[in-house]
């Protein structure tokens, strides 16, 4: 178990090392995640769970947790991401997601989840839903910005996430 270096690491060094809990790539830094809470960690598992049961139903593969390239010297770890069956799965995903997803944990900012959703936008990712254990809110961010949910079920495609029933179980 490594932590995050304060200095200037190479991509490959970052590449290669591994950090409990993982943590973002950003030119040249690595950057600790806010630590999830037991809703966080909830939350995200029922997600999981939910996509697991349908993935062949929906032709999906769902992982969390795993690093994204966003770009050279960029990274990201998302909490949930959605991707095609047919999708190639190496160590580090660098085909877009159809999907990502956020669960805000007790330390973590809207604004700097909106910024990690930014990222996910720019290499071709439609939608990253934002999921708040703590309100029982969720936000849908797009190329038209971030709007908040009133939905009991969000929706892409044939994805459907019963978010009321899943913040209910927590």
């Amino acid at each position: 178990m490594a932590t995050a270096p304060q200095h200037l690491i190479g991509e490959n060094e970052y590449l290669h090392t591994s950090y409990r809990p993982d943590c973002d790539y950003v030119d040249g830094f690595v950057l600790e995640r806010n630590l999830g809470s037991h809703l966080h960690g909830r939350l995200q598992t029922l997600i999981a769970g939910y996509l697991l049961q349908r993935e062949r139903q929906w032709q999906i593969h769902a992982v969390v947790e795993v690093r994204l390239k966003i770009r050279e010297r960029k990274y990201r770890v998302p909490d949930v991401m959605v991707l095609s069956a047919a999708a190639l799965y190496p160590a580090v995903i660098e085909e877009p997601p159809l999907l990502c997803m956020e669960v805000v944990s007790p330390d973590d900012k809207l604004a700097d989840l909106v910024i990690r959703a930014g990222d996910y936008l720019s290499i071709g990712v439609p939608f990253t839903w934002i999921l708040d254990p703590e309100t029982k809110q969720a936000f849908i961010y797009s190329n038209q910005g971030t709007v908040e949910s009133s939905e009991a079920v969000l929706r892409y495609g044939q994805i459907e996430l019963p978010i009321a029933e899943l913040f209910h179980q927590l």
